[in-house]
């Protein structure tokens, strides 16, 4: 009887890690394929400034564009790897963006083309026209990653898909950021820059669901260096910016690019608090009127001024909107960092926003 029982009761015992076992997988199915996911492979790290130096020096530039127009172009460098993000305001504004890189890329070759969305102050000089060639024709794309969603028909657009396609005709891969958060069809979430640079795609809601507004369908990805992080969101709008929060782990930010060219429905304090941003260069004409009389809602505005404010008085802009047109603001400015030192110069002068004129007379 007490053997019966004593094998009765392995019986159970087996039964039950049999059980554990399972609950076990199962807990790691979930957690590793359906949750993380979800999920920013890149943990918060903190900007200590207590890491060696990287091999090489990463420097960022946000471009004027040669109008009265907003918009956005970024050249990234690191070593002999290009990166462009975004050929904004206007078709003409091919030929200023060509100057201005070739001045560091000298192999007339983008490794990476980062397209946001399908808004003319963003793809303009990526679309050409029958006067001003794409710069998908002036230069050697690599690798194109944009937008997985649209609610764009115009011609604009249009010339622009068909440049994109001749340029993977040519040779270049074209992915789409959900492709790369997915690590899907060759795509990646974190790509390589070389010596520890990474840049990273993250997770936007509105790549997979559709938005009224175009500017929330923007690819956003952050750039890490050592403890040094560097993020981007094209046009993201608030409710973008709440589900970027929410779905990603995001870093403290050495360096943000203001949403939206300083909008007051980007750069929110959802995204804010967790960022907190060191310092912030807005890709706009300041002061322009192009978009609204409002003198407090033009670019970049009072209001979206005083949340960052909370965070840095370290804010630089590209362009002022003038009584003839346009001049530069800071001009064209760069930030210079080998993950330890950091640093920003504008080609017309490195002032903060706080201290120029233009901020005294309209903003202070």
């Amino acid at each position: 009887m007490a053997k019966r029982k004593r094998k009765s009761n392995r019986i159970v015992v087996t039964i039950l890690a049999v059980l554990l076992v399972l609950a076990i997988l199962a807990a790691a199915y979930w957690y590793f394929f359906l949750y993380r996911p979800r999920q920013s492979q890149e943990p918060e790290t903190p900007g200590t400034g207590t890491a060696s130096p990287l091999t090489g020096e990463l420097s960022i530039h946000f471009l004027e564009l040669g109008n009265k127009y907003t918009g956005d172009c970024i050249f990234i460098q690191y070593g002999n790897v290009e990166v462009l993000i975004d050929g904004g305001s206007r078709e003409s504004s091919a030929d200023t963006i060509e100057k201005y890189v070739d001045t560091y890329c000298t192999d007339g070759v983008l490794e990476y083309v980062i397209v946001t969305h399908a808004d003319q102050d963003h793809i303009a000089a990526f679309a050409g026209n029958s006067s001003n060639k794409s710069l998908f024709e002036r230069y050697e794309c690599k690798t194109i990653i944009d937008f997985p969603r649209t609610n764009k028909n115009t011609q604009t657009y249009k010339r622009y898909v068909a440049a994109r396609e001749a340029e993977v005709e040519a040779g270049a891969k074209h992915y789409t950021a959900l492709q790369c958060w997915n690590n899907a069809d060759g795509a990646q979430r974190s790509y390589s820059l070389g010596d520890g640079v990474t840049m990273n795609f993250l997770y936007n809601y509105y790549y997979e669901n559709p938005s009224s507004d175009e500017n929330n369908y923007s690819v956003c990805m952050y750039i890490r260096q050592g403890d040094f992080n560097y993020l981007f969101t094209g046009d993201l709008e608030e409710k973008g910016e709440e589900y970027l929060v929410q779905m990603n782990k995001l870093p403290h930010c050495k360096l943000f690019k203001a949403g939206h060219h300083g909008s007051k429905t980007s750069s929110t304090e959802a995204l804010l608090s967790v960022i907190r941003p060191e310092y912030v260069c807005v890709c706009c004409c300041a002061g322009s009127t192009e978009y609204t009389d409002n003198a407090d809602n033009t670019f970049p505005t009072r209001e979206t001024l005083g949340r960052l404010m909370k965070y840095t008085d370290n804010i630089y802009v590209t362009t002022l909107a003038t009584a003839s047109g346009y001049a530069s603001l800071n001009g064209n400015i760069v930030a210079k960092s080998d993950g330890v030192d950091f640093s920003i110069v504008g080609s017309n002068h490195s002032q903060k926003l706080k201290d120029t004129e233009w901020f005294k007379e309209n903003r202070a």
